[in-house]
């Protein structure tokens, strides 16, 4: 969609939407970045008492009539992030099976504890999913709005802070047969600050798009991020990490006796409104 402007040359910002009845456009003031004090930091501080919580949801069984299968080896995934999150210092909270109104119930709990003690927060979802879901044992929900709790107008605590959400999950039905090529600030100061930043969602697959998994080992995302995680948490960047992790799940196909489900690829895909660089300390 076209920029809506407000008369020429204004030197004002200018919103990227449609027009508020009665109004041609929304016009504000020129603006500037904040020039504050509390802003030097490109890092976010990890040094509080607490490294955080991290949630893991693992649903593996579901319904009859969800017409679900089983998720044989996501008990791998949950045992890997489990011993990883565990090393780096941080509160496990593993929940198995849980139907959709028990996973909202858990995550608005969690989204209501003082957080002021941790560093960050983090959410690893496994389950089956389409574009935008994330199913439950007896059906879907958003996946909106479980990370809506964790906004920093909702979640004061947990304000400034990362908070990580990793979603092992299918976002649709497409499949990818591949192609051969060559806060740490003064606490007495205020600022204000977007209430979805610091967010960042590592997805297990493009939008659209199968994720995979083996029945025995796990899924190639959640087991390739653990083994990322192992040998380069304390010394790499998180979307460095990511990265490489994007590129050894990129490496895997797909070995299956369906010939439409054989020699398949997968790319992750990260979503991050983080405003620092994420250390592991």
């Amino acid at each position: 969609m076209a920029d809506v402007k407000d008369g020429p040359q204004s030197g004002g910002d200018l919103a990227d939407a449609r027009s508020f009845p009665g109004s041609k456009g929304m016009n504000l003031p020129a603006s500037e970045p904040m020039h504050s004090e509390i802003l030097p930091d490109y890092s976010y501080r990890m040094d509080y008492p607490e490294m955080g919580v991290c949630v893991i949801i693992n649903n593996k069984n579901f319904h009859r009539d969800t017409g679900l299968s089983s998720r044989s080896g996501t008990d791998a995934d949950a045992a890997s992030v489990r011993e990883v999150f565990m090393k780096l210092g941080y509160k496990i909270k593993l929940n198995n099976d849980l139907s959709s109104r028990d996973i909202y119930k858990l995550l608005k709990n969690v989204s209501e504890e003082d957080h002021s003690k941790r560093s960050s927060f983090v959410c690893v979802l496994l389950s089956h999913g389409e574009e935008g879901l994330f199913y439950g044992t007896d059906g879907p929900l958003e996946l909106k709005e479980l990370t809506s709790l964790f906004r920093g107008d909702k979640c004061r605590s947990l304000a400034g802070k990362p908070k990580l959400f990793f979603i092992q999950a299918c976002r649709g039905t497409e499949l990818d047969s591949g192609i051969e090529a060559d806060s740490g600030s003064d606490e007495t100061m205020c600022q204000k600050i977007p209430v979805e930043a610091d967010f960042l969602y590592a997805y297990s697959t493009a939008p659209g798009y199968y994720s995979w998994r083996n029945a025995a080992e796990g899924s190639w995302f959640i087991q390739s991020l653990c083994r990322m995680l192992r040998e380069h948490a304390r010394k790499l960047e998180l979307m460095q990490i990511l990265t490489r992790v994007n590129r050894r799940v990129a490496e895997y196909e797909s070995c299956s006796t369906r010939q439409d489900f054989n020699a398949k690829k997968q790319i992750p895909c990260i979503v991050s409104m983080l405003t620092k660089e994420f250390y592991f300390p």
